[in-house]
C-alpha cells in the first residue's frame, strides 16, 4: 500500500469477507482518482522535497497557484504527490523567469489539458523580448562600468598632489545626477 495506513480485519469484517481501513494523519482518501490511497506530506516534508520555503508555500496557497490542501484534525496541512509536483512547476517556471501572474496561467492550461502551445508560444515569445531588452541593458551597463574602472585605473596612476580625495567617477555621477535633475525640473 502506498498510504500508511493501519488495516484492521475485523472478525466481523472478516466472515463477511470486508476490510476496513483506519485514516491516520499521514494518510488521505482521493475519491475518483487511479490510485485510492495515497501519500500525504506535511508543509515541512514539503519544503525539504521542492526546495521552496514554508511560507513561500503558504503565500501561493494564498494567491491560488496550488490548492487549498485538506488539513488534519490538528490544523496541518496535508500535500500529496500531485501539490509536490505543482510546487516544483512553479519553482522551474519561476527559474525560467515567469511572473505569478503567468505561472498562474499556465498552471490553468496545464489544468485543462487542452493543447495550450499557442498561448505558450505567445508567452515564450514575451519572455524572450523581455530577456533580449534585459541583455541590451546589461550590456550597456557593462560598458558604463569598464568605462568608469578606466577612468578609476587612470585616475590612479596620475593622481595629482592635492587631489587625493577627487575620483571621477563620483564626479561623473555627481554631474549625471544633476542633469537628470534639471531635466525633471
Amino acid at each position: 500500500m502506498l498510504c500508511r495506513t493501519r488495516m484492521r480485519v475485523l472478525a466481523a469484517a472478516r466472515r463477511r469477507k470486508r476490510l476496513t481501513l483506519e485514516s491516520t494523519p499521514e494518510c488521505r482518501v482521493v475519491v475518483g482518482a487511479s490510485e485510492a490511497v495515497s501519500q500525504a506530506a506535511k508543509i515541512g516534508q514539503v519544503a525539504d522535497e521542492t526546495g521552496i520555503s514554508i511560507d513561500t508555500i503558504r503565500f501561493y496557497e494564498k494567491q491560488g497557484l496550488l490548492k487549498r490542501s485538506p488539513r488534519t484534525e490538528g490544523g496541518f496541512r496535508l500535500f500529496g504527490a500531485g501539490d509536490i509536483e505543482t510546487l516544483k512547476f512553479v519553482r522551474k517556471a519561476q527559474e525560467l523567469g515567469f511572473s505569478l501572474n503567468q505561472i498562474r496561467e499556465l498552471l490553468i492550461l496545464r489544468a485543462d489539458q487542452v493543447p495550450p502551445c499557442s498561448h505558450v508560444k505567445e508567452l515564450l515569445d514575451q519572455k524572450l523580448t523581455a530577456v533580449a531588452q534585459k541583455i541590451t541593458e546589461l550590456r550597456s551597463l557593462e560598458l558604463t562600468l569598464r568605462s568608469a574602472l578606466r577612468k578609476c585605473k587612470r585616475e590612479l596612476k596620475t593622481t595629482v598632489p592635492g587631489h587625493e580625495n577627487c575620483c571621477p567617477v563620483l564626479e561623473e555621477i555627481t554631474r549625471a545626477a544633476r542633469r537628470e535633475a534639471k531635466h525633471e525640473n
